[in-house]
């Protein structure tokens, strides 16, 4: 990390384009630098390019309320293809004050690819990602992303992807890929899709943090009515025709 950005506690957003602290430009993405006082609180400054900024605020606490769409997962139907160990994926989408805990982990199986598919239990305005990843070069380089193509297989993801991002190595969950909002409305699914690493055999990851607004899903109840032309009075029970065949006394 610059030595400004320590001394300064500075949330910085990087676009790509020229003057990348990083050295290099990112490509595909806008991505967010956060670093907190011990205090939990910081003090940032958003670049809106490579050139300008403006400032905003952020704690902890805050930094948490906006990474809860770990609780509008539907965990159970998550899928990870390529997991070494069946299952794991759900244990990567936590409360960020948990982000560094790495007792539990996605690790790809047969080589560096992963695949997620993530649904949510209702509509979700994407809006920004946090990835965790291995230590060294196990950690992803690139991520894919898709919206409402549940199910997903590799062949699909040969596809392209609704916006792409190249990674950093990130074990603090200090760094946001924002995503292009408007073209991340009315998410009911997500798949994120990394295809490579920094080298390593396989890939790993310990967090996915997703950041955005939920609504509610609306539920239909369909009523079936059935309506007869004639009815059949043997299919309604009555003693209507008791009463008038009786003999009036």
């Amino acid at each position: 990390m610059p030595s400004d950005m320590r001394a300064n506690n500075k949330i910085v957003k990087l676009n790509s384009g020229a003057g990348s602290p990083f050295g290099t430009c990112l490509h595909f993405s806008a991505v967010r630098l956060y670093y907190f006082r011990m205090s939990g609180h910081g003090h940032g400054h958003s670049h809106g390019g490579c050139d300008g900024h403006d400032h905003d605020h952020v704690t902890d606490a805050e930094r948490a309320a906006a990474y809860s769409l770990y609780l509008k997962i539907d965990t159970e139907r998550v899928q990870c293809l390529n997991e070494a160990t069946e299952g794991s994926a759900k244990y990567v989408f936590k409360p960020w004050d948990k982000r560094l805990d790495k007792e539990k982990f996605v690790e790809s199986d047969c080589d560096e690819e992963l695949l997620f598919n993530i649904p949510f239990t209702g509509s979700v305005k994407l809006k920004g990602i946090i990835i965790i990843g291995g230590e060294e070069d196990t950690h992803p380089n690139k991520m894919r992303v898709f919206k409402n193509r549940p199910n997903m297989t590799f062949d699909d993801a040969g596809c392209t992807a609704d916006q792409e991002f190249e990674l950093h190595p990130d074990p603090s969950g200090v760094l946001e890929y924002s995503t292009k909002v408007t073209r991340f409305n009315q998410c009911e699914s997500v798949s994120l899709h990394f295809p490579s690493n920094f080298g390593g055999e396989t890939s790993k990851v310990y967090y996915i943090g997703l950041k955005g607004d939920f609504t509610e899903a609306h539920r239909h109840e369909v009523t079936i009515c059935t309506y007869e032309a004639t009815p059949n009075v043997s299919d309604h029970k009555t003693n209507i025709l008791d009463s008038v065949t009786q003999p009036i006394q």
